[in-house]
């Protein structure tokens, strides 16, 4: 089972990603995931990538397609993946279809979550993330216990660069010009599905599953 997530940010990509990985013992690939632990070990390529992400951008095809390349080409993606934040643009979508056709593989499904802007940038500012586990909560839906404090491990809650108002609008933004136009090339192709991500986590993840099986 070889799926894509596509959907704006703040759409919840992550955590439905990690629930449709654990139903189906598919592996779950993330760029953004990549990205940010080139950026914590300081490597040249995550110093670029920093100041591009910092300013709300997308990362250059060449940089974001060599590192899918790669990954897809790992032992662990035999029995299917699942790609959550690429791809982002047309050409990244042709240069992933060159990297399948060279691995005899195919996409199965393409999910598309869909929520209204407003609702968008009240969860994405709302989030805060752990400095030493990297748990995720939420100022509105998923406070912690103690303001500032992570309920695991105790460590400090802080809001990410990209996550900033300013940010953040221009993220949706740049998805609406770059990232949208997916949606009809994958309906072309005839294996989108769209799917409607303002309701409850549950309800989200239940769609899904019904759509990626085929229900």
């Amino acid at each position: 089972m070889n799926i894509i997530l596509l959907g704006p940010p703040g759409a919840g990509k992550g955590t439905q990603a990690a629930m449709l990985v654990e139903k189906f013992g598919i592996t779950h690939i993330s760029t953004g995931d990549m990205f940010r632990e080139a950026i914590k070990q300081g490597r040249e390529l995550g110093l670029q990538v920093k100041a591009i992400m910092e300013k709300g951008q997308l990362v250059p095809d060449e940089l974001t397609v060599a590192v899918v390349r790669e990954r897809l080409a790992r032992p662990d993606c035999e029995n299917g993946f699942l790609l959550d934040g690429f791809p982002r643009t047309i050409p990244q979508a042709d240069a992933l279809g060159g990297i399948l056709a060279g691995l005899n593989r195919s996409l199965d499904t393409v999910i598309n979550i869909e929520i209204p802007d407003d609702v968008l940038q009240s969860r994405m500012t709302g989030r805060r993330i752990c400095r030493q586990c990297q748990a995720t909560y939420h100022t509105l839906s998923n406070p912690p216990k103690h303001t500032g404090k992570c309920n695991k491990c105790g460590g400090e809650l802080y809001q990410r660069s990209d996550d900033s108002e300013a940010t953040v609008a221009n993220r949706l933004v740049v998805y609406e010009q770059q990232t949208a136009p997916l949606v009809a090339y994958y309906c072309h192709k005839g294996v989108l599905k769209t799917i409607n991500g303002n309701r409850e986590l549950q309800e989200v993840f239940n769609n899904i599953c019904r759509a990626v099986s085929g229900v």
